[in-house]
């Protein structure tokens, strides 16, 4: 099995994941944008069996961002590198931003397109970007 690993800031949060991945996105919510203080964030799909979580230190923290819906972070440094939902039982999505090493694919989609930061201005990449879904409250996605 192929894995590939990443880490926090400070380095005393580690994950190690078995490939394959899901999917990988970019996200444009306004909750993504607010916890990493970014116009998008990229994330990353897992099964959440296939992610292990190494934490010697104890510094992993969940943030409740929505209801049913967490952020996990390093209290050491405030690196975000987790989002877990009840949308999406059983995944786990990790910043792609945070990986050491490949995964293996590339960003697939746009998500959230209708809240991007408009002052942020993206070239064309041949993804397709889609608004949030009818049935969910903007920015409740990541």
């Amino acid at each position: 099995m192929t894995t590939t690993r990443g880490t926090c800031l400070c380095g005393d949060l580690r994950f190690e994941a078995t490939l394959p991945t899901k999917w990988v996105a970019h996200c444009h919510c306004t909750l993504c944008q607010r916890a990493h203080g970014a116009p998008v964030v990229t994330w990353v799909g897992f099964e959440a069996a296939q992610v292990q979580i190494h934490d010697a230190q104890a510094r992993l923290q969940w943030y409740a961002s929505t209801p049913g819906a967490e952020r996990g972070f390093c209290a050491r440094c405030g690196t975000t590198l987790f989002f877990r939902s009840i949308r999406w039982p059983g995944e786990l999505h990790i910043v792609r931003s945070n990986f050491d090493a490949p995964v293996d694919r590339d960003p697939q989609v746009h998500v959230h397109y209708d809240t991007h930061a408009p002052w942020l201005v993206l070239g064309y990449d041949g993804l397709a970007r889609k608004p949030a879904p009818a049935d969910q409250e903007t920015g409740t996605s990541e």
